[in-house]
């Protein structure tokens, strides 16, 4: 961001923090330069909680761990730009992904769309899905509140988002969509108290991606209207895990 940074949240400016009055000619502090300090220390203070509360705004997908799944160990891994763009470039050029995600074209197409993620404010978190040690699969885990798709169907707080292509062409078609569909769903209600759905909007026309979703225990809620798309409303309820 432009500016100046902000002090960092280990050490916070406080109201106790001590700061040298400015003094007039005459040896007096000058109330207005007195109000002045305590403001900027007060608007210091809020960008500091302010980023605080941006940086978990997906109660850090980084640190949820791996995961044991019928196909075997799981775990979704941030993307990094200069180690996963060829890979994440690569799939989508694949032209079943490029049908859906239409981000074909050079490594430039991806990075552009990876990196207001990865600048942003911590709503939409692009991973890797690593299965059996390895990446075989994009995820965005994103705050559906907080998204432009809260125009579009009732949001609720705390809403959780997931989109996901599935990589390699041998992983396709055998049901590993389903597994990992159910995995992350787990994954996000585990380590995300607040949330209370997990939903997701696959393309109508993408009828083996609503199939897998629904095959995770997703319900088909709506049909909705989104800019280039008519999508599929799919929730995955918390109370619904007892009985998948």
């Amino acid at each position: 961001m432009p500016g100046e940074p902000a002090p960092s949240a280990s050490s916070p400016v406080s109201s106790a923090s001590p700061v040298a009055p400015v003094t007039t000619a005459s040896g007096g502090t000058d109330p207005t330069d007195a109000t002045r300090t305590t403001a900027t220390r007060a608007a210091a203070t809020r960008t500091t909680e302010g980023r605080a509360a941006c940086a978990d705004l997906l109660d850090r997908p980084a640190e949820w761990g791996p995961v044991d799944t019928p196909a075997g160990v799981f775990q979704l891994v941030p993307v990094r730009l200069e180690r996963d763009l060829s890979l994440i470039s690569r799939w989508m050029n694949d032209p079943a992904v490029a049908a859906f995600w239409e981000l074909a074209g050079p490594e430039t197409v991806t990075a552009d769309h990876l990196r207001p993620q990865l600048d942003g404010d911590g709503r939409s978190v692009p991973c890797l899905g690593v299965l059996a040690g390895t990446p075989m699969s994009y995820w965005e885990i994103y705050r559906a509140d907080l998204d432009p798709l809260a125009r579009h169907y009732p949001a609720r707080p705390h809403d959780t988002g997931i989109h996901l292509l599935i990589g390699g062409v041998d992983d396709r078609g055998r049901g590993v969509g389903t597994t990992l569909l159910r995995a992350v769903a787990d994954l996000v209600l585990d380590n995300r108290r607040l949330c209370g759905r997990v939903v997701a909007e696959p393309d109508l026309r993408n009828t083996p991606s609503v199939s897998a979703f629904l095959s995770a225990g997703f319900r088909f809620s709506a049909e909705i209207e989104l800019p280039g798309k008519r999508a599929a409303l799919m929730i995955r309820d918390r109370n619904h895990r007892a009985h998948l």
